[in-house]
């Protein structure tokens, strides 16, 4: 799909004068005005920064804490960058979202096995682990991700009944830092875990249910070098944007990613002929689409049948060839199952629609 590209560059800063704290409402002013084809610099921002102060808050941090107190958050938790006005985005379009570099802001991230984990009722607590990406990432002048990460210690969370207190800030002073075996590794998968638009409903919605606007999808695949396509339901489409992670793996099942805040680079263009129901996602080697519902059930049958959509689309088929395609050559899979609204992907090669144009 040929989108477009201009040199224009805007710069969203992390403070409250570009950032929503929980929540995505379409009521909202924008923070920002683009026009089609340009480019944002994003300083997303992790709400879980409160969990290793010493080494994820920083004084433009702090300044962003102190400037949204604790009742002034929600009703979700993330932190995120908007809403951005895209001039020309109606109702019946898609905002193209294009992925470009990525920069840690720093190089220690968390995760919480917390109690909307899958198997909270199993380990009856709440356990943060902080993680550092390997010292290869952070030389040079111009620090990446690099390709590993490893725990660095964790604690148990005992400050409240529950972790249920957004950006809640945890000393070091006031828990006790226990060593993890540093020789494991888990590969760095940088993304975003939210990135939708304002949905048609009206009223404050909470940042953590996903849905038809995209937002918390937690799909790892977020990343550099893909391109989500995200339905219209406004003008201006009301453009969020946060929830920068290190790494995820499908499921996300203790409750979080490697939560981390970074600095990426969107382009968000106009595809006013490509109509959509959920997000479609881009990469180098395959297209993803989405499911979401109550139950994974609810999310898989319509991750499916989006998946028999998309292939009809690309493909020219009949619903029952593309029915038969999609069992034999896609690849279904559970995308998260904690927040609330879980979801599903399915996966469909490129390699099979280039062969189909070259047959």
């Amino acid at each position: 799909m040929t989108l477009a590209s201009t040199d224009r560059l805007h710069h969203l800063t992390a403070s409250a004068d570009h950032c929503v704290w929980g929540y995505i409402d379409p009521d909202e002013p924008a923070r920002l005005t683009v026009a089609d084809g340009d480019r944002v610099r994003i300083d997303a921002v992790s709400h879980h920064a409160g969990d290793a102060p010493d080494l994820t808050l920083d004084a433009e941090l702090e300044a962003l804490w102190a400037a949204i107190p604790p009742d002034e958050r929600g009703p979700g938790v993330h932190i995120l960058s908007g809403p951005i006005e895209v001039v020309g985005a109606e109702p019946g379009m898609a905002l193209a979202v294009s992925i470009g570099a990525m920069t840690p802001r720093h190089p220690f991230g968390a995760n919480v096995a917390a109690h909307w984990g899958v198997l909270y009722d199993t380990y009856k607590k709440e356990r943060v682990t902080v993680y550092a990406l390997d010292a290869d990432a952070a030389s040079g002048s111009e620090p990446g991700f690099g390709r590993w990460a490893h725990p660095e210690f964790a604690f148990d969370f005992t400050a409240r009944p529950l972790y249920d207190a957004p950006g809640f800030v945890s000393a070091p002073a006031d828990v006790v830092r226990e060593p993890v075996d540093g020789r494991v590794r888990v590969p760095v998968r940088p993304h975003l875990g939210v990135m939708g638009v304002a949905p048609a409903e009206s009223g404050r919605l909470s940042s953590i249910p996903p849905g038809p606007f995209g937002g918390n999808v937690d799909n790892w695949r977020f990343g550099p070098g893909a391109t989500l396509y995200l339905p219209v339901f406004r003008p201006g489409a009301g453009f969020y944007v946060g929830d920068p992670h290190f790494a995820q793996g499908d499921g996300e099942i203790c409750g979080t990613a490697i939560e981390a805040s970074a600095t990426v680079d969107l382009t968000l263009s106009l595809a006013p002929d490509l109509e959509l129901r959920t997000p479609l996602l881009e990469t180098a080697d395959a297209w993803y689409v989405h499911g979401f519902g109550d139950t994974l059930d609810a999310a898989m049958r319509q991750a499916a049948e989006e998946l028999i959509i998309f292939i009809r689309r690309v493909l020219g088929l009949s619903a029952d060839d593309a029915y038969s395609i999609a069992s034999v050559a896609a690849d279904l899979g559970v995308t998260q199952v904690v927040d609330g609204t879980v979801g599903c992907h399915a996966a469909f090669s490129k390699a099979i629609i280039a062969q189909h144009a070259n047959a």
